[in-house]
């Protein structure tokens, strides 16, 4: 089965009336002017509705479409999920992601994305990866997806460079990214500590 994405901010009907905001120049502003902006689940998968186009290659092309990518933002982590059909029947794949953030001993900051959506099961060294349909799965099952998610990453790499790469301080709550281009500087963190 499918995963359930109702609870996702601009999915399917609704990324239609969503807001129509520009992530690429409102990113790209807010680097130039020095503020913070937020994007809710809303703007970003309204973005992705209105700019993926999506088409299928290799053997399978004829039978299997991308329908959409959306992205479901919780506290700490970034779900990407991948909205398929083979053979006419739906399937959702995702990826977890968790952005860490440090500050090297020279002050300079430095962002890093992590495949994983935490622990998969208390006091194992497994990580979730992400899902099948509704299954949650460990990393290691999603090997053969990856390169459908660095497909995606390579797309909207000018807005991933803009929003990961540049900004400052990155932080992800339920149903909002938050994104500043400060420095770190002005949260008093220490060489070589997090943030």
């Amino acid at each position: 089965q499918p995963q359930d994405l109702t609870d996702v901010g601009g999915y399917g009907p609704a990324a239609a009336l969503a807001q129509r905001k520009d992530l690429k120049s409102t990113l790209q502003n807010s680097l130039d002017r020095g503020y913070e902006v937020t994007l809710s689940e809303e703007d970003i998968n309204g973005y992705l509705s209105r700019t993926l186009a999506a088409k299928q290659g290799g053997l399978l092309g004829s039978n299997v479409s991308l329908d959409g990518a959306w992205v479901r933002l919780e506290e700490g982590r970034v779900e990407v999920v991948l909205e398929r059909r083979i053979f006419g029947h739906p399937l959702t794949i995702s990826t977890y992601i968790q952005i860490t953030q440090t500050v090297a001993p020279t002050g300079t900051p430095s962002t890093d994305g992590v495949l994983h959506g935490g622990p998969y099961i208390k006091d194992l060294p497994l990580n979730r990866g992400g899902r099948f349909g509704q299954l949650v799965v460990p990393q290691g099952f999603l090997l053969l997806v990856l390169p459908s998610f660095q497909k995606l990453a390579d797309l909207y790499k000018t807005e991933v460079e803009l929003a990961l790469g540049r900004m400052a301080r990155i932080r992800i709550q339920k149903d909002k990214l938050i994104l500043d281009p400060r420095e770190p500087g002005d949260l008093m963190t220490a060489p070589g500590g997090t943030f």
